[in-house]
């Protein structure tokens, strides 16, 4: 906003100042001393001398202790002197002019002095309502901690600059949002005077609404060209046209993808005599030289079309020509030949003066002549401006481990090559902004000196989304091979475990082999945890969700954490005022914070801190933030934070990659962070972790918010009491087609009591249905089996058996073939890899419901 626009209304207010220098009390003493003087003069006039020696030697060693304090007075800053004060009048009248606001503060946060902007900025009408910067801004929420940063660099003498947003204008209550540059500044004092700070505001509104606008301006310039009320194409020296713009195409009858592939050529339009005037235009050595011709271009289904063109071929010093520059005025009945010719040249300059794509003349030695804005917009930090040398040479604004391959492509421009291939190079001292090169040549003498035309789009947020991409897709194919592991791996599991049981079951605790046997179900056991971890990682693990909040949860968890953690390792807890609730399991959410906790005890062998800290982020804050693929949407953030070694790039890629880890052989399964990944990613929650050697780790992760229907009322589950009798006399069909499982599934039901049907596939089970006549009360199936699965095997039992119960055994997650259910199915899970008690009690739960 500008200044003007700020102050209507308002009067010119005489800014607040604060003034140290006592001058009021200077001019009183001095005032004194004279009124003393000429009384004792007058006294010592009428008084003889003999009588006045006496007052005169007292009066004169008055003058002198006087005289001493002055001096001294004068050189602590007690006494000042009407020099300063010029001095300072005349920085007031130079701050006055200044069109951003000025507001100097002392360390207690007194105003000492604020100029005239600066009351008008914030719409102060008097010198009493100036305020500083830190009240002025105190209203707003998300300007807290700017405002916080800014003061705390105030306090401690640094220079600090932010920028920060208001729903409306200083002063205001209404009106469009606003962004306003705060900077401030450390200003030493003089003499006794303490240290002052500096603050300078400036409304940046303008600024921020040319950014948000480039983008749109890109699109427009880009069409200028294509739509340009004229045509344009280009031709190399073999006759291919390599570029021709929409109006012509049109005018011509041209698809533009079959142009831009190669598939027309110059003899295509122009042919017979045309052909011969264009050669024509033919240049001497180093001429650039521009033929005005008018023919008739042959359209693609053989009409033709009266045009003039404005042929250009440039000729190197060799005689080499370069490629044609060719506008094309339509002059077919009913046009009007100069106005046309007037905008395409109006709107051809536009396009190139205007377009936001980085454009540099460069001569034969690689020096850079003529830019455009964009370029020098990307690249100010990395070219000169000497006057004598210009603005230094092309190489010099990338990375120079690239300076080779563009150098390469400069020189194939000068030496007159075509279909240069764009060239990928980094910027200077940062390797994670990347831009693409486009290297056109223009013959030598065609243009100032110049032999090449180079374009440049900067490709930073392509290469991050083209990394994130590949990392999205390695960690697909991770988590499906890791999946089919698990599930393969389970069936294995499931038979040890079963088996263990029935042995168990026949030995007394008290025989040799008991123990052997106990350690061989443990131990399954184990792996079977393992199991679950690799599930988790590929979101395939069961998941009980319900409604959670964060802080009651990790509350609960810090005495865990705090004996987790150890003596060494303080933990800290904050949580933000009023979280929203999530959908999340309990105990995967649980086991997302003590894996990460355990890690991080892990980077700080010497101790430090472990802060847990919750808040809530807006869909507004979300969409601030940068980070690929994210959503904006209301959020629970939750920070886990170490202050351990840090971690660098290369170990920062894998982190979440299964049995990947950095700790010695036998301390880690390397499954902890993939574990955590795979149960925020199949809650749909986001994690990001950011991590720099030395200083420590932070893992940011983004659950959902969770927002209650009306009507929705929280569950509550049924006691249930463990059942004592596991036996029954029901018919069973069990289907299995890994047969270890089976033979144990069918044993242990047989030991209850129950009379089984065993079969190997969904088919085989349809026939042992039919062979017992449909005299079966309950079936076991599992999931994932050849021919046909165990929904496909649902589906048909329930033709003739719609009351059938069945129980669906699997190593996956209930949720992965529930979709291939009909919607309101009946029925019960039972997860792989399971003991002979969890089936028998499963089975006789179903037979009671």
């Amino acid at each position: 906003m500008s200044e003007s626009s700020e102050s209507d209304g308002l009067p010119t207010v005489e800014p607040a100042v604060v003034d140290r220098s006592a001058k009021t009390g200077n001019v009183g003493l001095l005032v004194l001393l004279a009124v003393a003087l000429v009384t004792a003069a007058g006294v010592f006039a009428i008084l003889d001398r003999a009588s006045a020696e006496p007052y005169v030697m007292g009066l004169l060693g008055l003058l002198a202790v006087v005289g001493v304090f002055s001096l001294f007075a004068g050189a602590i800053g007690l006494l000042r002197f009407g020099s300063q004060t010029d001095g300072q009048g005349l920085a007031r009248r130079f701050l006055d002019t200044m069109s951003d606001g000025i507001c100097v503060t002392d360390l207690e946060g007194r105003i000492v002095y604020a100029n005239t902007a600066y009351a008008r900025l914030i719409r102060a009408e008097a010198p009493s309502e100036v305020r500083t910067v830190e009240r002025v801004f105190s209203s707003e929420p998300d300007a807290a901690d700017v405002i916080f940063r800014l003061a705390q660099a105030a306090r401690s003498g640094r220079r600090a600059e932010e920028e920060v947003r208001r729903a409306h204008a200083l002063g205001r209550s209404d009106g469009s949002a606003r962004w306003y540059r705060i900077r401030v500044r450390p200003l030493p004092g003089i003499g006794r005077d303490r240290s002052l700070s500096v603050w300078q505001v400036a409304d940046v509104t303008r600024d921020r609404d040319a950014q948000e606008n480039s983008f749109q301006a890109l699109q427009r310039a880009v069409n200028f060209l294509d739509h340009a009320p004229a045509g344009f194409f280009s031709a190399d020296p073999l006759g291919r046209i390599v570029y021709m713009n929409a109006t012509l195409a049109d005018w011509l009858g041209f698809d533009l993808a079959e142009v831009e592939d190669g598939n027309v050529r110059l003899a295509d339009i122009v042919q017979g005599d045309g052909a011969v005037l264009l050669e024509s235009v033919h240049g001497a050595p180093g001429e650039v030289k521009t033929g005005i011709i008018d023919l008739d271009l042959m359209k693609h289904n053989g009409q033709s079309l009266p045009v003039r063109l404005i042929h250009r071929v440039p000729v190197g010093a060799d005689g080499g020509v370069g490629d044609s520059r060719t506008l094309v005025i339509n002059r077919s009945p009913g046009e009007d030949v100069s106005e046309s010719l007037r905008a395409a040249e109006v709107r051809f300059a536009r396009f190139f003066n205007n377009t936001p794509i980085a454009i540099a003349g460069v001569d034969k030695e690689g020096r850079i002549g003529r830019t455009n804005a964009p370029f020098m917009r990307l690249f100010a930090g990395f070219v000169k401006n000497d006057p004598r040398s210009g603005l230094g040479r092309l190489v010099d604004v990338v990375a120079e481990r690239d300076r080779p391959a563009l150098a390469e492509g400069l020189a194939a421009a000068a030496a007159g090559q075509g279909q240069i291939p764009p060239i990928d190079v980094a910027m200077p001292g940062d390797r994670n902004r990347s831009a693409s090169f486009f290297v056109s040549s223009v013959e030598e003498g065609a243009g100032d000196g110049e032999v090449a035309v180079v374009y440049a789009i900067e490709t930073t947020e392509q290469r991050a989304l083209e990394a994130q991409f590949s990392q999205g897709q390695k960690m697909q194919a991770v988590g499906q091979l890791a999946g089919g592991v698990a599930h393969d791996f389970n069936n294995v599991l499931t038979a040890i475990i079963g088996f263990s049981d029935l042995l168990l079951a026949n030995h007394r605790p008290t025989d040799p082999s008991f123990q052997d046997i106990m350690n061989i179900k443990q131990n399954a056991n184990r792996a079977a945890g393992l199991v679950r971890q690799l599930l988790a990682f590929s979101r395939r693990q069961t998941l009980r969700p319900q409604v959670l909040v964060l802080a009651d949860v990790i509350a609960d968890l810090t005495i865990l954490l705090d004996r987790l953690l150890g003596e060494k390792v303080e933990l800290s807890v904050l949580h933000g005022r009023d979280l929203w609730p999530v959908m999340a399991d309990l105990n995967q959410f649980e086991q997302v914070v003590i894996n990460l906790a355990v890690n991080a005890r892990d980077a700080m062998p010497r101790g430090g801190t472990l802060s847990i800290t919750t808040h809530n982020i807006t869909a507004a804050e979300a969409e601030r933030l940068d980070y690929q693929g994210f959503p904006p949407a209301d959020y629970v953030l939750i920070e886990v934070t170490d202050t351990g070694t840090g971690m660098p790039p290369e170990v920062m890629e894998k982190i979440f990659e299964p049995f990947f880890s950095t700790k010695e052989v036998g301390k880690g399964t390397g499954l902890g962070l993939s574990t955590v990944y795979g149960i925020v990613k199949q809650t749909g929650g986001y994690i990001y972790p950011e991590s720099e050697v030395g200083k420590g780790t932070v893992f940011r992760i983004y659950l959902p918010r969770h927002i209650p229907l009306a009507e929705e009322q929280p569950k509550k589950l049924p006691e249930q009491t463990p059942l004592s009798d596991l036996t029954g006399t029901a018919t069973i069909l069990l289907v299995e087609d890994e047969e270890a499982v089976r033979a144990f599934a069918a044993r242990a039901l047989v030991s209850r009591g129950y009379t089984v049907h065993e079969a190997s596939t969904g088919a085989e089970a349809l026939e042992v249905m039919e062979q017992t006549g449909g005299d079966i009360d309950l079936v076991v199936s599992d999931v994932v089996m050849p021919e046909m699965d165990g929904p496909s095997l649902l589906r048909e039992l329930r033709k003739t058996r719609p009351d059938l119960k069945i129980i669906f055994v699997s190593g996956y997650a209930e949720d992965a073939f529930k979709k291939n259910l009909p919607e309101n199915e009946v029925f019960n899970f039972l997860p792989k890899p399971f003991s002979l008690k969890q089936l028998a009690t499963t089975v006789k739960e179903t037979l009671s419901e």
